[in-house]
């Protein structure tokens, strides 16, 4: 099977790298500063504690250049936010029976991918990766580089799913086929639902206060909606130690923190807070905080500020005071 990884960033990059190191045959898909060091000088990859090596992986700077074959898969390593205007690149070009496989955090995705391709797999990512300057990838896990189970969309398994494990494994990566793979991937949705404040706000026990309160409406919400998820307890079972110990703490950010500190202009919140945001509404389940947060943090790409400088403590006051106004002042009896 041949890869063509649309989006070459922390973990398009990374798994890229890992499937080109293992020997398979991958073409990446980039863009600008990134691409040109990649076709210059390859890739830069650093596993753990590996010594940093550079690989001559194939890259190209748009899918009219990638040369397709019946037996490509795609896979769309795009942030959320970039799915439409990656899918506007790639449909012209894209052979309808190839399989296009989200590597993506969200759960908005695979929808929008089954509107115009007829084979669309689910990725669960879980991957401790960093892309910070053009031409390198840092994979921080000195354990197994990534866990990256994968099923059918919206469910079920086929062949696709199975080869595609089979090739992540071969390349020192953790993949099983899962036949329910979105109800996995509504559990990293919640754990997912931090990165914004891992993004906007001062690290400290206001911000992990903030960030219960935004998996608790999640947690809410997705149980109003009657929403497959797999428990804390099986995923937590699921991914154990694998990704541990990680290499470079100090490194080591949400996606949604690299893209500020990338100056990239724009972030995933809204289809992640803005997911639970968007679900809360349709189903009358409050969520004052994932929509502050999501307001929060695309103020803060919009201005262009640095991360992890605004205060949760003023946040967390915000939402108790809107709570008070709306509820009324408790009284005694």
């Amino acid at each position: 099977m041949r890869y063509v990884v649309l989006g070459a960033g922390a973990v398009g990059g990374g798994v890229g790298g890992l499937l080109h190191r293992a020997g398979l045959p991958i073409t990446l898909v980039a863009r600008g500063s990134h691409l040109a060091a990649l076709r210059a000088d390859g890739l830069r990859l650093r596993v753990g504690r590996e010594p940093e090596r550079t690989w001559p992986v194939p890259a190209v700077g748009a899918p009219s250049e990638v040369d397709w074959t019946d037996d490509t898969v795609v896979l769309l390593a795009v942030k959320s936010q970039q799915t439409a205007a990656a899918l506007a690149d790639l449909l012209p070009h894209l052979p309808p029976e190839v399989p296009l496989v989200s590597l993506q955090n969200g759960v908005s995705n695979e929808r929008t991918l089954l509107r115009h391709v007829e084979h669309v797999h689910a990725i669960t990512v879980m991957m401790p990766a960093s892309h910070l300057e053009p031409g390198l990838v840092t994979i921080h896990s000195a354990g197994t580089p990534a866990l990256l189970d994968i099923g059918r969309y919206p469910d079920g398994l086929d062949d696709v799913d199975h080869a595609v494990a089979a090739d992540l494994r071969a390349a020192g990566m953790a993949s099983e086929p899962r036949a329910d793979i979105m109800a996995w991937k509504h559990r990293k949705l919640l754990m997912n639902l931090g990165n914004a404040v891992d993004a906007a706000c001062v690290p400290g026990e206001d911000a992990a206060t903030l960030v219960d309160r935004l998996r608790l409406e999640g947690e809410r919400v997705l149980a109003e909606a009657r929403i497959a998820v797999t428990s804390a307890a099986d995923d937590q079972d699921r991914r154990g130690e694998l990704l541990r110990p990680l290499v470079d703490r100090d490194a080591v950010g949400s996606s949604s923190w690299q893209s500020v500190s990338r100056r990239t202009g724009d972030v995933e919140t809204d289809h992640l807070n803005g997911e639970i945001v968007l679900l809360g509404r349709l189903h009358g389940v409050p969520t004052p905080a994932n929509e502050l947060v999501r307001r929060t943090l695309n103020d803060l790409v919009r201005r262009r500020g640095r991360p992890r400088t605004v205060s949760a403590a003023e946040l967390l006051r915000r939402l108790d005071d809107a709570t008070e106004t709306h509820e009324g002042p408790a009284t005694s009896r």
